[in-house]
């Protein structure tokens, strides 16, 4: 399992991921599922990956593949907006799933891929799409300014309560970390090194990254004090009168 979230606000994006990949409770491994396009003042392009590690890690070196041949049609580097970007995900998706389909469901095993990708190109707004398995896609908007992929009701409460599109890019981040913290307490198939990216829009750079490993110094004082936090308004909330 995993847990990924692409958050659309006005002032810019949040991008995060876990690291954590298993195939059986005693097959636990860590791989980055955050993989970032950049060239400065053109775009920047975020792809954040769940499902069937072979599957994700197979169409990112399909994408990786055709951005070093060069044909600006066919790569991430020549696309124009980024609907064309979530077209060409969507395509190296499906052409890894021609290749590869047959194959695993002789063995029972379906092709399981899916992909969160945002980001800005120049003379472009921030746009954010969540691409599904089989290649079909959705747009984040006014009504839906964030996705996630993977485990995701755990985090969902706090990022509902708290995000609109107006919040600052400070306080929606804070609320992402939140909501992996909820999400690692409850599931065991989610943990650390959290990778996370905060794009200020307009800026067609990353200039905020940061990975958050096994005992971080921020990332447990804001859990610590997030647990304290709720603690005490729980005990501040009016009593029921019977």
């Amino acid at each position: 399992m995993t847990y990924c979230i692409g958050v659309m606000l006005d002032k810019g994006m949040i991008f995060a991921s876990d690291s954590r990949t298993n195939a059986g409770l005693d097959n636990i491994a860590k791989f980055c599922k955050m993989t970032v396009f950049e060239r400065r003042s053109d775009r920047v392009i975020v792809l954040l990956s769940s499902g069937n590690l072979a599957g994700t890690q197979a169409v990112i070196g399909v994408l990786n593949q055709r951005c070093a041949i060069g044909d600006k049609a066919a790569n991430l580097w020549g696309a124009r907006t980024m609907f064309d970007v979530a077209m060409l995900v969507a395509d190296a998706m499906r052409d890894v799933e021609r290749r590869d389909g047959e194959y695993l469901q002789e063995n029972e095993i379906g092709f399981n891929a899916s992909f969160i990708v945002g980001g800005q190109i120049s003379g472009e707004p921030l746009r954010l799409f969540r691409i599904y398995s089989e290649g079909n896609f959705i747009e984040a908007g006014i009504d839906t300014p964030y996705f996630q992929t993977g485990e995701t009701k755990y985090g969902k409460p706090i990022i509902d309560r708290v995000i609109t599109p107006l919040t600052p890019l400070a306080d929606a981040t804070k609320c992402v970390l939140v909501s992996f913290d909820s999400t690692m307490r409850s599931n065991l198939s989610v943990g650390m090194p959290i990778d996370l990216i905060c794009y200020e829009r307009d800026s067609f750079e990353v200039q905020m990254r940061r990975r958050f490993d096994q005992g971080d110094a921020y990332f447990t004082a804001l859990s610590r004090e997030w647990g304290e936090g709720t603690r005490q308004v729980f005990r501040e909330l009016p009593e029921l009168r019977w």
